[in-house]
């Protein structure tokens, strides 16, 4: 980081603390000022303990890169949404299917994404679409159990991991 470049942890505090206290008018339903001065206490004492572990150290000329991610992340979702209802019926194709042509087996792939939070997304990605868990991830090479050749190929084509890496700017 060069040395004019000013850290402004405060905002890794204040993003984290409108994240949580939105989440908290959401979930309460309650507007009422008791139970908003609560969600303002248990927000503000969550943010402060844990602001760090959500944010890395911003600094003013990221603020536009986490922005561009932010946006990216918003995109994402309903084509993730998209994929488990795909994936939805297929599970279903295979289970009522006279047959059953399920041939499970172990797929294994190295990523070329590198950061925690890409690989973490990614192996959530897998594991939330039906069809497919995330054994394992060591070395950036994920171990996933897909329940048939399509979905071994599906994931193979690496659609999902360029949509997660574009998020973070790793394309």
């Amino acid at each position: 980081m060069a040395r004019n470049e000013k850290k402004f942890p405060w905002l890794n505090f204040l993003a984290a603390f409108t994240i949580l206290f939105t989440f908290w008018v959401f979930l309460s339903g309650f507007f009422d000022l008791f139970h908003l001065s609560l969600g303002v206490i248990c927000s503000g004492m969550v943010a402060y303990a844990s602001h760090d572990l959500l944010f890395s150290q911003t600094s003013l000329k990221n603020l536009k890169k986490r922005h561009l991610a932010g946006k990216n992340f918003i995109l994402y979702i309903p084509w993730l949404i998209y994929q488990i209802f795909l994936a939805n019926f297929h599970v279903i194709y295979l289970v009522l299917h006279p047959r059953m042509p399920i041939d499970p087996k172990i797929v294994r792939f190295k990523t070329k994404l590198k950061s925690d939070l890409s690989v973490v997304t990614l192996a959530n990605s897998i594991t939330l679409t039906p069809g497919t868990i995330t054994v394992d991830i060591r070395e950036g090479r994920y171990y996933v159990h897909a329940l048939s050749k399509k979905v071994a190929h599906d994931l193979l084509t690496g659609d999902m991991e360029n949509r997660v890496a574009k998020i973070y700017g790793e394309e």
